[in-house]
Protein backbone atom coordinates (compact mmCIF):
# COMPACT_ATOMS: atom_id res chain seq x y z
CA UNK A 1 0.00 0.00 0.00
CA UNK A 2 1.04 3.59 -0.64
CA UNK A 3 2.33 5.43 2.43
CA UNK A 4 1.69 9.04 3.36
CA UNK A 5 -2.10 9.34 3.71
CA UNK A 6 -2.71 13.11 4.01
CA UNK A 7 -5.09 14.27 6.76
CA UNK A 8 -6.35 17.82 7.41
CA UNK A 9 -8.65 18.98 10.22
CA UNK A 10 -10.41 22.17 11.22
CA UNK A 11 -9.44 23.99 14.43
CA UNK A 12 -11.07 22.53 17.52
CA UNK A 13 -10.75 18.91 16.38
CA UNK A 14 -8.26 16.87 18.41
CA UNK A 15 -7.29 13.85 16.28
CA UNK A 16 -4.34 12.83 18.45
CA UNK A 17 -5.92 9.60 19.75
CA UNK A 18 -6.81 8.46 16.22
CA UNK A 19 -3.36 9.27 14.89
CA UNK A 20 -1.70 7.43 17.78
CA UNK A 21 -3.94 4.40 17.31
CA UNK A 22 -3.13 4.35 13.60
CA UNK A 23 0.61 4.60 14.19
CA UNK A 24 0.45 1.72 16.67
CA UNK A 25 -1.39 -0.54 14.23
CA UNK A 26 0.18 0.53 10.94
CA UNK A 27 3.66 1.95 11.57
CA UNK A 28 4.57 1.05 7.98
CA UNK A 29 1.96 3.55 6.71
CA UNK A 30 2.73 6.92 8.40
CA UNK A 31 0.14 9.70 8.26
CA UNK A 32 0.75 13.33 7.30
CA UNK A 33 -1.63 15.39 9.47
CA UNK A 34 -2.08 19.16 9.70
CA UNK A 35 -4.53 21.64 11.19
CA UNK A 36 -6.11 23.79 8.49
CA UNK A 37 -7.04 27.32 9.53
CA UNK A 38 -7.92 28.52 6.04
CA UNK A 39 -11.19 28.66 4.15
CA UNK A 40 -13.18 25.74 2.72
CA UNK A 41 -11.42 22.60 3.88
CA UNK A 42 -13.35 20.35 1.48
CA UNK A 43 -11.54 22.06 -1.39
CA UNK A 44 -8.39 20.27 -0.25
CA UNK A 45 -9.98 16.98 -1.26
CA UNK A 46 -10.81 18.21 -4.75
CA UNK A 47 -7.33 19.64 -5.23
CA UNK A 48 -5.63 16.47 -3.97
CA UNK A 49 -3.93 18.30 -1.10
CA UNK A 50 -5.64 15.98 1.39
CA UNK A 51 -7.00 12.45 1.23
CA UNK A 52 -9.23 12.82 4.30
CA UNK A 53 -10.47 15.91 6.13
CA UNK A 54 -12.36 16.57 9.36
CA UNK A 55 -14.96 19.18 8.46
CA UNK A 56 -17.27 21.39 10.54
CA UNK A 57 -20.85 22.04 9.45
CA UNK A 58 -24.24 23.03 10.87
CA UNK A 59 -25.81 20.20 12.87
CA UNK A 60 -28.66 18.55 11.03
CA UNK A 61 -27.13 19.27 7.62
CA UNK A 62 -24.40 17.59 5.59
CA UNK A 63 -21.78 18.89 3.15
CA UNK A 64 -21.98 15.58 1.29
CA UNK A 65 -22.04 15.84 -2.52
CA UNK A 66 -21.90 13.29 -5.35
CA UNK A 67 -18.13 13.81 -5.35
CA UNK A 68 -17.54 13.80 -1.58
CA UNK A 69 -18.55 11.27 1.09
CA UNK A 70 -19.17 12.56 4.62
CA UNK A 71 -19.83 10.61 7.83
CA UNK A 72 -21.00 12.71 10.84
CA UNK A 73 -18.98 11.93 13.97
CA UNK A 74 -20.26 14.14 16.78
CA UNK A 75 -22.00 17.42 17.60
CA UNK A 76 -20.13 20.26 19.27
CA UNK A 77 -21.13 22.16 22.38
CA UNK A 78 -21.38 25.91 21.80
CA UNK A 79 -19.96 28.39 24.32
CA UNK A 80 -20.04 32.13 24.78
CA UNK A 81 -16.71 33.88 25.42
CA UNK A 82 -16.46 37.06 27.43
CA UNK A 83 -13.78 39.16 29.16
CA UNK A 84 -12.80 38.01 32.63
CA UNK A 85 -15.16 39.15 35.44
CA UNK A 86 -18.11 39.31 33.05
CA UNK A 87 -21.52 38.35 34.48
CA UNK A 88 -21.50 35.01 32.63
CA UNK A 89 -19.05 33.81 35.27
CA UNK A 90 -21.96 33.75 37.72
CA UNK A 91 -23.57 30.87 35.79
CA UNK A 92 -22.78 27.33 36.88
CA UNK A 93 -24.73 25.82 34.01
CA UNK A 94 -25.56 26.89 30.48
CA UNK A 95 -26.24 30.55 29.79
CA UNK A 96 -29.54 31.07 27.93
CA UNK A 97 -29.07 33.19 24.82
CA UNK A 98 -32.12 35.24 25.83
CA UNK A 99 -30.23 36.58 28.86
CA UNK A 100 -27.62 38.09 26.53
CA UNK A 101 -30.04 39.94 24.26
CA UNK A 102 -28.63 43.32 25.25
CA UNK A 103 -25.01 42.29 24.66
CA UNK A 104 -22.92 43.10 21.61
CA UNK A 105 -21.65 40.02 19.73
CA UNK A 106 -18.59 39.80 17.55
CA UNK A 107 -18.94 38.17 14.13
CA UNK A 108 -16.17 35.67 13.46
CA UNK A 109 -16.57 36.32 9.73
CA UNK A 110 -15.06 39.77 10.36
CA UNK A 111 -11.80 38.10 11.42
CA UNK A 112 -10.38 36.09 8.51
CA UNK A 113 -6.98 34.48 8.81
CA UNK A 114 -5.45 37.45 6.98
CA UNK A 115 -6.13 39.64 10.06
CA UNK A 116 -5.42 37.01 12.71
CA UNK A 117 -8.51 34.80 12.57
CA UNK A 118 -10.08 33.45 15.74
CA UNK A 119 -7.06 34.39 17.86
CA UNK A 120 -7.59 38.05 16.94
CA UNK A 121 -11.33 37.78 17.63
CA UNK A 122 -10.54 36.44 21.10
CA UNK A 123 -8.18 39.34 21.70
CA UNK A 124 -10.91 41.81 20.75
CA UNK A 125 -13.32 39.90 23.00
CA UNK A 126 -10.89 40.26 25.92
CA UNK A 127 -11.02 44.02 25.50
CA UNK A 128 -14.74 44.06 26.24
CA UNK A 129 -15.76 45.05 22.71
CA UNK A 130 -18.22 42.15 22.46
CA UNK A 131 -18.99 38.54 23.22
CA UNK A 132 -17.96 35.71 20.94
CA UNK A 133 -19.76 32.42 20.27
CA UNK A 134 -17.54 29.46 19.42
CA UNK A 135 -17.55 25.67 19.52
CA UNK A 136 -16.02 24.51 22.82
CA UNK A 137 -13.01 22.93 21.11
CA UNK A 138 -12.16 26.19 19.33
CA UNK A 139 -12.56 28.23 22.52
CA UNK A 140 -10.16 25.89 24.32
CA UNK A 141 -7.68 26.01 21.45
CA UNK A 142 -7.54 29.81 21.59
CA UNK A 143 -8.05 30.14 25.34
CA UNK A 144 -6.67 33.18 27.13
CA UNK A 145 -6.30 34.02 30.81
CA UNK A 146 -8.28 37.22 30.32
CA UNK A 147 -11.22 35.49 28.60
CA UNK A 148 -13.80 33.15 30.18
CA UNK A 149 -16.37 30.95 28.50
CA UNK A 150 -19.61 29.23 29.49
CA UNK A 151 -21.91 26.79 27.73
CA UNK A 152 -24.54 28.64 25.69
CA UNK A 153 -28.06 27.33 25.10
CA UNK A 154 -30.55 28.43 22.46
CA UNK A 155 -28.08 28.65 19.57
CA UNK A 156 -27.65 26.38 16.53
CA UNK A 157 -25.14 23.61 17.09
CA UNK A 158 -22.31 22.53 14.84
CA UNK A 159 -21.06 19.07 14.02
CA UNK A 160 -17.81 17.44 12.98
CA UNK A 161 -17.63 14.85 10.24
CA UNK A 162 -14.97 12.94 8.32
CA UNK A 163 -14.92 13.42 4.55
CA UNK A 164 -13.15 11.89 1.57
CA UNK A 165 -13.52 11.80 -2.21
CA UNK A 166 -16.05 9.37 -3.63
CA UNK A 167 -14.36 6.85 -5.95
CA UNK A 168 -15.02 7.25 -9.67
CA UNK A 169 -17.39 4.82 -11.32
CA UNK A 170 -17.12 1.31 -9.95
CA UNK A 171 -13.68 1.88 -8.47
CA UNK A 172 -13.42 0.82 -4.80
CA UNK A 173 -12.49 3.23 -2.02
CA UNK A 174 -8.77 3.32 -1.25
CA UNK A 175 -8.23 0.55 1.35
CA UNK A 176 -5.99 2.88 3.35
CA UNK A 177 -8.81 5.42 3.62
CA UNK A 178 -11.24 2.68 4.69
CA UNK A 179 -8.77 1.59 7.37
CA UNK A 180 -8.46 5.10 8.80
CA UNK A 181 -12.22 5.63 8.81
CA UNK A 182 -12.51 2.38 10.76
CA UNK A 183 -9.99 3.62 13.31
CA UNK A 184 -11.88 6.89 13.76
CA UNK A 185 -15.19 5.07 14.19
CA UNK A 186 -13.70 2.87 16.90
CA UNK A 187 -13.42 -0.44 15.10
CA UNK A 188 -11.05 -2.90 16.72
CA UNK A 189 -7.87 -3.98 14.99
CA UNK A 190 -9.40 -7.40 14.30
CA UNK A 191 -12.88 -6.17 13.41
CA UNK A 192 -14.28 -7.86 10.32
CA UNK A 193 -15.41 -4.43 9.13
CA UNK A 194 -11.83 -3.24 8.78
CA UNK A 195 -10.79 -3.38 5.12
CA UNK A 196 -7.53 -5.23 5.81
CA UNK A 197 -9.23 -7.80 8.04
CA UNK A 198 -12.06 -8.32 5.55
CA UNK A 199 -9.57 -8.78 2.74
CA UNK A 200 -7.53 -11.25 4.79
CA UNK A 201 -10.68 -13.18 5.68
CA UNK A 202 -11.68 -13.32 2.02
CA UNK A 203 -8.23 -14.60 1.07
CA UNK A 204 -8.40 -17.21 3.84
CA UNK A 205 -11.88 -18.25 2.69
CA UNK A 206 -10.67 -18.67 -0.90
CA UNK A 207 -7.67 -20.70 0.28
CA UNK A 208 -9.87 -22.88 2.49
CA UNK A 209 -12.27 -23.43 -0.42
CA UNK A 210 -9.38 -24.53 -2.65
CA UNK A 211 -8.14 -26.95 0.02
CA UNK A 212 -11.65 -28.41 0.42
CA UNK A 213 -11.97 -28.84 -3.34
CA UNK A 214 -8.59 -30.61 -3.49
CA UNK A 215 -9.52 -32.83 -0.54
CA UNK A 216 -12.96 -33.64 -2.04
CA UNK A 217 -11.39 -34.50 -5.41
CA UNK A 218 -8.81 -36.77 -3.76
CA UNK A 219 -11.50 -38.46 -1.65
CA UNK A 220 -13.68 -39.07 -4.70
CA UNK A 221 -10.74 -40.51 -6.61
CA UNK A 222 -9.80 -42.84 -3.74
CA UNK A 223 -13.39 -43.99 -3.38
CA UNK A 224 -13.60 -44.74 -7.11
CA UNK A 225 -10.37 -46.77 -7.07
CA UNK A 226 -11.50 -48.67 -3.99
CA UNK A 227 -14.78 -49.53 -5.68
CA UNK A 228 -12.98 -50.83 -8.77
CA UNK A 229 -10.65 -52.96 -6.66
CA UNK A 230 -13.56 -54.39 -4.71
CA UNK A 231 -15.38 -55.25 -7.92
CA UNK A 232 -12.35 -57.08 -9.33
CA UNK A 233 -11.77 -59.19 -6.23
CA UNK A 234 -15.40 -60.28 -5.84
CA UNK A 235 -16.22 -61.17 -9.48
CA UNK A 236 -17.58 -64.89 -9.78
CA UNK A 237 -15.90 -67.41 -12.24
CA UNK A 238 -15.23 -71.19 -12.68
CA UNK A 239 -11.83 -72.56 -11.72
CA UNK A 240 -9.92 -74.49 -14.32
CA UNK A 241 -8.43 -77.80 -13.13
CA UNK A 242 -8.15 -81.63 -13.72
CA UNK A 243 -11.17 -83.81 -14.32
CA UNK A 244 -12.42 -85.69 -11.30
CA UNK A 245 -11.22 -89.32 -11.05
CA UNK A 246 -13.78 -91.97 -12.01
CA UNK A 247 -14.87 -94.49 -9.45
CA UNK A 248 -14.15 -98.20 -9.97
CA UNK A 249 -11.54 -100.20 -11.85
CA UNK A 250 -11.28 -100.79 -15.52
CA UNK A 251 -12.20 -104.25 -16.61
Amino acid sequence: MVTGLKIAYVPGVTPGKWLSRWNERYPQNPLLALRYDGGEILARLLSGESDIVFVRFAAGTSPKTPAIHVIPLYEEQQVVCAPKDHDIELHDGAVPLAELKDENFLDLADYPESVGGTAMAMEVCSSGAGLLVLPLGVARLHGRKDVVHRELSGVPETAIGIAWLAPEGDDPTDPLIEEFIGVVRGRGENSSRQASVAQKQQEQAVEARKKRQIADTAAAKNAKEAKKKSARSGRPGAKRGTKPASRGRKR
